[in-house]
């Protein structure tokens, strides 16, 4: 019986489907373009080529799993909130009738707060889904992703900046991808039991002073932080072209974090807190793209 990942190619996606695949585990991983997958079928993934809203991919990839990993894919379309619950409803029902006997779904901080949190604004919704349709799901909510400063990877090394909207000295957990998917890999590999919400934090809470101040020590150059207003955002999307409902989603994301709707719900424990560092993540990943953009 097989594991079910519904976003291979994706940053936390791939690197699930990868652990799994070096455990030994069967895999089973829905793609769009089979291209994407090739490094994974090639290892021994089956791969059902398709989109995660049709029925008759969802039957084909359940048929014979035991665990679903459901990732609600990033911002694409304007109609992002309605597809992604009607798409998570439809796969919470199929992969019920399936007998599938555990879900995991990778959610965010924030998600307890609902609508009007940006992106995350649909994910209490379409964790209330699968929690409806299963006795057995596991809920991960992990702090900012490190690599969200990838972003800022051209203001950093052409003005030695980061701009933010955040407020500047509220701390949120900051985590790196790795560890998201290192927690994720181990929920799908050994379920637990009933409903579970599980915070992913890093190793500490970062304001983005910190971050800013640990990025200039990584790098060994002076980086400073310049909070910015949410229209002067505004305007810098638009103008690095993003189309406006992506932008719209965005800024609210951004008005929620500033209001305290993307803190955590979960208090920080030994179970939430991850082992990489912000330093770590800044001294073997961050600054090696820096001088790779720099070159």
């Amino acid at each position: 019986m097989s594991i079910v990942i519904n976003t291979p190619n994706g940053t936390i996606g791939r690197k699930v489907s990868q652990s799994i695949l070096d455990a030994g585990e069967a895999l089973t991983v829905i793609s769009r373009t089979a291209d994407k997958a090739k490094p994974l079928s090639e290892r021994g993934a089956t791969l059902h080529q398709g989109s995660i809203d049709d029925p008759e991919v969802l039957r084909a990839a359940f048929r014979g799993a035991k665990t679903l990993f459901w990732l609600t894919p990033p911002v694409g379309r304007p109609d992002y909130f309605a597809w992604s619950v009607e798409a998570a409803k439809r796969a919470a029902a199929l992969a019920s009738e399936a007998g599938i006997q555990h879900v995991v779904v990778l959610s965010s901080i924030g998600a307890q707060n609902g609508p009007g949190t940006g992106p995350v604004g649909c994910l209490l919704e379409i964790e209330d889904l699968f929690r409806a349709s299963f006795a057995n799901v596991t809920v991960l909510r992990p702090g900012f992703f490190m690599e969200n400063l990838f972003r800022d990877l051209a203001t950093i090394q052409s003005m030695g900046t980061i701009f933010t909207p955040l407020p500047a000295d509220a701390k949120v957990p900051m985590v790196a991808a790795d560890d998201i998917a290192a927690t994720a890999t181990a929920a799908l590999r050994q379920p637990g039991s009933g409903h579970r919400t599980i915070g992913v934090h890093g190793p500490t809470d970062l304001s983005q002073r910190d971050v800013a101040a640990l990025v200039s020590e990584a790098w060994g150059r002076p980086v400073k932080l310049v909070p910015v207003s949410l229209e002067d955002a505004r305007a810098g999307m638009v103008q690095a072209g993003l189309p406006e409902f992506a932008v719209d989603i965005v800024i609210e994301m951004f008005a929620a974090a500033r209001d305290g709707r993307m803190n955590a719900a979960e208090p920080r424990t030994a179970e939430t807190t991850t082992p990489t560092s912000f330093a770590e993540f800044a001294r073997t990943t961050l600054v090696p793209a820096l001088n790779s953009a720099a070159s």
